[in-house]
């Protein structure tokens, strides 16, 4: 097996044996075998860096000089960085215009024990969400109203699914991500845990009034159906309160991260006092 060199800029050449073990995370199937995942782009990079367990970065040679702020970071922490070409840095991406840059990550894992042992205030549980762009949308609101974590359900997409990383915008590397759970097991968990279970969904309990009457200050887990369908009735039911955002105009509905926004930010607007 050849032995990765060193190349032009000082980035390192792969070996092909290398090539090959990053190639496989295109796939799912090796995703979950390996344990690891790509982040592309320069902002789920960054973030992986700060908070991520990176094991090699890899960038298209020509592109280092624009990325050459990440390649120092990566060197300062002792990360491989890899020289590719253009064709092999394409087969890593899953965009029509690659970014130049991708890191190949370790991928966390997470028990809602964990979770729960931390007293969250804030959980977001996501009830077989399938669309990968929905699930990085919302992972993305969850960590910018502080959630403590999130929980999908068995039947989401896979959250290190590549569209995933890249719609969360380095948001999967701030907060638990808890998966394998049926909805009924993660709902009881976290009410015995002293969290309230609220459903989202239009036809419910008025929001706003709901977070008049002081019951947004609890401890809370929101639940967010799948994007087709909503939650079902038997979903809904495992909740203590069905609660929905009130709309004024004519629009039929909110898209899911759109409800998820306004539903976590009223959240913890009122478990904040100001100024914290």
């Amino acid at each position: 097996m050849h032995q990765d060199q060193y190349g032009p800029a000082g980035l390192q050449e792969p070996s092909g044996a290398r090539v090959r073990s990053v190639r496989r995370l295109t796939a799912r199937k090796n995703r979950e075998e390996d344990g690891q995942f790509l982040a592309e782009g320069p902002q789920a990079v960054r973030e992986a860096l700060a908070y991520g367990d990176v094991v090699a970065l890899w960038v298209e040679e020509d592109a280092a000089e624009r990325h050459a702020d990440l390649v120092e970071l990566a060197t300062e922490r002792a990360v491989p960085v890899y020289g590719i070409g253009a064709r092999l840095l394409a087969q890593l991406s899953d965009t029509v215009t690659p970014q130049g840059i991708v890191a190949q990550v370790t991928t966390p894992t997470y028990a809602l024990e964990d979770v729960v042992a931390a007293a969250p205030r804030l959980v977001l549980v996501c009830a077989q969400i399938r669309d990968p762009g929905n699930l990085g949308a919302v992972l993305r609101c969850a960590d910018a109203f502080g959630a403590d974590a999130v929980v999908c359900t068995k039947g989401s997409v896979e959250w290190t699914n590549p569209k995933v990383v890249r719609a969360s915008v380095g948001s999967v590397f701030h907060l638990p991500v808890v998966t394998g759970l049926g909805l009924d097991e993660a709902t009881a968990r976290l009410r015995e845990a002293g969290l309230q279970i609220l459903a989202a969904d239009g036809g419910g309990d008025d929001l706003q009034d709901y977070a008049a009457r002081g019951l947004l200050a609890h401890p809370t887990a929101w639940v967010m159906g799948n994007e087709a369908w909503g939650l079902p009735e038997e979903d809904s039911a495992m909740a203590d309160a069905v609660v929905g955002v009130p709309i004024w105009g004519r629009a039929e509905s909110l898209n899911l991260a759109t409800a998820a926004a306004v539903c976590l930010w009223t959240t913890a607007s009122a478990q904040r006092t100001p100024g914290e």
